[in-house]
């Protein structure tokens, strides 16, 4: 509780302070709105822009524009979006939910196969520099090169699965997240695997590891039951700094296999100056990293009491 009350108002002075950086960078930006509008219909006139401008409030001052916006955010009016003529909210939601079934699933799978890999290193040594070699694959292998592999194998040489995009009518939806979840996941696996490895071997070598060996208890005993709880916190440290990278950070997985998210709409968003959409987005992204801190922060003190009392 006390750990909430702490956290809680630090979660809403961040967000406050990076929505007036963000909503400053986007203002700066050369062009807006009405210019990009001009662009793209060269039948308007001068008059023409300067009354969107007016209608849009791009003729007030930076501050001033940033006051509305906060204070419509406090009302729960989000506004439209400019790129997509839609209210924002519409078009955040369905991207958001796409990129936490993505991200979720990748980060499960790649948390508990980089578990397994990391308990075979630490209770075979002879298996640690095959988990180390695997790891290493891992982390070198671009996400992008791995997702076309997988699509030439699997969907374009085997048939088995779709090539990307989102599943139709009457077409099972976790065909289109295997090649994009393993592609995510193959990547992570190695964080987890070495960070686990290194945890647990360290974990088995204290004096309590050796005490529980000489009443009896079996090695994977000592490994499961009482090695992996003590290091599972920095793993879970680990696990809510992937997820909030993730969600934004999924553009080239998204893009590989044409499937709409969060990455690729707060780049669509910032690079076509929609400004309501591209600040709701990244909001919505620190809430999700932060919210996501929280909750490791959380697990931590109940996987470790201790840490409650510091």
């Amino acid at each position: 509780m006390r750990l909430l009350l702490a956290r809680l108002p630090q979660i809403a002075v961040t967000l406050l302070l990076l929505s007036l950086v963000a909503w400053m960078a986007i203002g700066l930006m050369p062009g807006d709105p009405a210019s990009l509008a001009m662009m793209s219909d060269p039948r308007l006139t001068a008059g023409d822009i300067a009354r969107l401008r007016a209608l849009h409030g791009l003729d007030q001052p930076l501050m001033t524009r940033y006051l509305v916006w906060a204070g419509g955010v406090l009302r729960g009016e989000f506004g439209y979006s400019r790129l997509f003529a839609q209210p924002v909210a519409a078009v955040l939601w369905p991207a958001l939910r796409s990129t936490l079934v993505l991200v979720g699933l990748a980060l499960l799978l790649a948390a508990l196969s980089g578990v397994a890999l990391g308990a075979l290193a630490a209770l075979r040594p002879r298996a640690g520099a095959l988990v180390d070699a695997l790891a290493l694959l891992a982390q070198a292998v671009p996400s992008f090169w791995l997702g076309i592999l997988l699509i030439i194998l699997f969907a374009v040489t085997l048939g088995w699965l779709p090539a990307g995009g989102l599943p139709g009518e009457g077409q099972p939806a976790w065909q289109f997240l295997v090649l994009p979840v393993a592609t995510i996941a193959f990547g992570q696996m190695a964080a987890y695997a070495r960070h686990a490895a290194a945890a647990l071997t360290q974990a088995l070598r204290q004096p309590w590891a050796r005490s529980a060996r000489a009443r009896g208890a079996s090695d994977h005993r000592v490994l499961w039951r009482h090695a992996l709880p003590n290091a599972g916190v920095p793993l879970l440290t680990l696990l809510a700094l992937d997820i909030g990278s993730l969600v934004s950070g999924a553009l080239v997985t998204e893009t590989v296999f044409a499937r709409p998210g969060m990455g690729k709409l707060l780049y669509d968003a910032v690079m076509g100056n929609d400004y309501n959409l591209a600040l709701l987005a990244l909001l919505l992204v620190a809430l999700v990293t932060m919210l996501a801190t929280l909750a490791a922060d959380l697990a931590q003190r109940w996987l470790d009491p201790r840490l409650e009392a510091a």
